[in-house]
C-alpha cells in the first residue's frame, strides 16, 4: 500500500499522455511532407471512400462543412484531390484523389507506418496486436468513429492550411 503519496497514473492519464505525444510526433512527421494532420486525415478518408461529397466528408469527420471546404481547397491546389460534379446530384461535388494524390498516399502510408513502429518499438508483434484490440474495444465503447480523430470537431480555421 502506498500510503499518503500521490496516486499512480491511471489508464486515462496514460492514454492522454501517449495520445498527445503521438499526435505531436505525427504532426512533425507529416510536416516533412508539407502536410498538416487534418489534411492527412482527410486524404485518408477520401482514399478509403472516394467520391463522397464534401458534405458527407464533413459529417463523417465531424467538422463544419466550411472548414472542410478549406481543407479540400488546400489539397486541390496541391493537385492531390479533385472535385467532380456528382452525376446523381449536380449541386454536389464528389471528392476524389488524383493520380498524384494516390502516389502521395503511398508516402503518407510509409510515414504513418514508421510513426506507428517508432511509437510501439517496445512491444513485440503479439503485444501490438493485443494493444490494438483493447484500444479498439475502448474506442467502440465510447462510440468513436473508427479512423477519425475527434480533433476535427474543434478544428480551427488556422488548422486547415
Amino acid at each position: 500500500m502506498r500510503g499518503d503519496g500521490p496516486p499512480a497514473a491511471g489508464s486515462a492519464f496514460l492514454l492522454t499522455q501517449l495520445g498527445t505525444y503521438a499526435a505531436q510526433e505525427f504532426a512533425t512527421r507529416v510536416a516533412e511532407l508539407d502536410l498538416t494532420p487534418p489534411q492527412a486525415g482527410l486524404l485518408r478518408a477520401i482514399a478509403l471512400e472516394p467520391g463522397r461529397s464534401q458534405q458527407a466528408l464533413a459529417r463523417h469527420l465531424g467538422t463544419p462543412a466550411t472548414r472542410l471546404v478549406a481543407l479540400v481547397d488546400g489539397l486541390e491546389q496541391r493537385g492531390l484531390v479533385e472535385r467532380r460534379r456528382n452525376p446523381d446530384d449536380r449541386r454536389l461535388y464528389a471528392v476524389h484523389l488524383t493520380d498524384a494524390g494516390h502516389a502521395f498516399m503511398k508516402k503518407l502510408g510509409r510515414v504513418a507506418r514508421e510513426h506507428d513502429d517508432a511509437l510501439l518499438d517496445g512491444l513485440d508483434a503479439d503485444e501490438r496486436a493485443q494493444l490494438r484490440t483493447l484500444l479498439t474495444r475502448v474506442a467502440e465503447a465510447r462510440k468513436l468513429v473508427a479512423g477519425v480523430h475527434p480533433g476535427y470537431r474543434t478544428l480551427g480555421e488556422a488548422d486547415t492550411c
